[in-house]
């Protein structure tokens, strides 16, 4: 008998849409474990971009040693302070002056004997009447005055810069100057409304700092003091002149006197500071206890911002109180010193100063 139609063609298959239907269920749920897999293991980089890094990809960190966390907590940021060095106090000035002549070697060992406890001398190297006690390459014709023995001034003042722990001061008489003023009187001296050069009530001449000349030759002696060695310059008559005739005084000038006194300092600072010498200046003490002398041309106010050290004769029981008003002069930094020059050394002073020779 013949069987049905169709029927030896199919034993048990089933249709092949489902083989198919069962491998894309396959491939979708692979997918998808795939997607949630790798998305346990998305990281970001620093600039934002996605990345994944797979467990093997990582690298393996070393078990936490025995009692310590695996995490430890961070450590709280701590502000570290540089603390600058502190500077050191400032030692005092102990000095004792020189009488003014021209120094000796022999002079000079038994002066030296007798410091004590003194750590500065002040050696007087040009006096008020122009006389200059070091060989000096520029100074005016006759100014010269050293020690007989060739080379025995020179000598005595190099023992004096180079003795360990001595503080040197060279005290140089500024603008009173008889023979610099009268050796040229157009270039140098300061006049008289005549046309002459002025002489003032002591009969002494000086130089007139608003003429470049003058201020030229004192910077050329600072200069030499200055290569001698010299740890200090100590100025002294610098001023215009305060006795005589000031009236026919010619001051060659339309501005206030202090304002030249002022170029001459800063002209003289300028020529110092290659050497690291300390620039001083003497006053009287009227100019700091009361105040400005338009006479002078001295301004207590305009000093303190121009020189190291302010000196002036004294007793010490106006010491402190000198002090105190150099301190607190208008525009003072606190860093130009009183130093009282006394008549004898005082046991009740507390402080520098400057014991004066006799």
């Amino acid at each position: 008998m013949t069987g049905a139609k169709g029927y030896n063609s199919y034993r048990g298959r089933g249709p092949k849409w489902k083989i198919v239907i069962a491998f894309l269920l396959v491939v979708v749920i692979t997918a998808a474990v795939s997607v949630i897999y790798l998305g346990e293991h998305m990281v970001y980089s620093s600039d934002g971009r996605r990345q994944i890094v797979l467990p093997w990809q990582s690298e393996e960190k070393e078990p936490p040693a025995e009692g310590e966390q695996e995490n430890p907590p961070a450590q709280p940021s701590v502000d570290v302070v540089v603390r600058e060095p502190e500077e050191p106090e400032p030692e005092e000035l102990s000095a004792v002056s020189l009488p003014a002549a021209a120094l000796s070697q022999a002079a000079w060992a038994e002066f030296a004997a007798s410091l004590g406890e003194h750590n500065a001398v002040a050696v007087r190297l040009k006096t008020s009447n122009g006389t200059i006690y070091f060989e000096s390459a520029n100074a005016v014709p006759g100014a010269v005055e050293v020690a007989q023995e060739p080379g025995d001034t020179a000598a005595a003042l190099s023992q004096v810069t180079s003795r360990e722990g001595l503080h040197a001061i060279a005290s140089m008489a500024c603008l009173q100057d008889f023979k610099a003023a009268n050796a040229n009187v157009e270039g140098r001296g300061l006049k008289n409304t005549g046309g002459y050069i002025f002489y003032d009530g002591n009969n002494s001449l000086w130089l007139d700092p608003s003429k470049p000349a003058a201020r030229e030759y004192v910077c050329a002696l600072a200069k030499e003091i200055a290569e001698l060695g010299f740890d200090e310059l100590l100025l002294t008559d610098f001023s215009y002149p305060t006795e005589g005739k000031i009236n026919k005084i010619n001051y060659n000038t339309d501005v206030p006197l202090a304002n030249n006194l002022d170029l001459l300092l800063s002209e003289l600072g300028a020529v110092l500071e290659p050497y690291g010498v300390l620039l001083s200046v003497e006053v009287p003490e009227a100019v700091i206890s009361e105040g400005p002398d338009t006479v002078s041309g001295l301004d207590l106010n305009r000093l303190v911002n121009r020189v190291d050290r302010i000196y002036a004769v004294t007793t010490p029981e106006k010491a402190e109180g000198l002090s105190s008003l150099v301190s607190q002069a208008a525009g003072a930094d606190g860093k130009t010193e009183f130093i009282p020059e006394l008549a004898a050394d005082s046991p009740a002073l507390a402080g520098s100063c400057l014991i004066l020779a006799e």
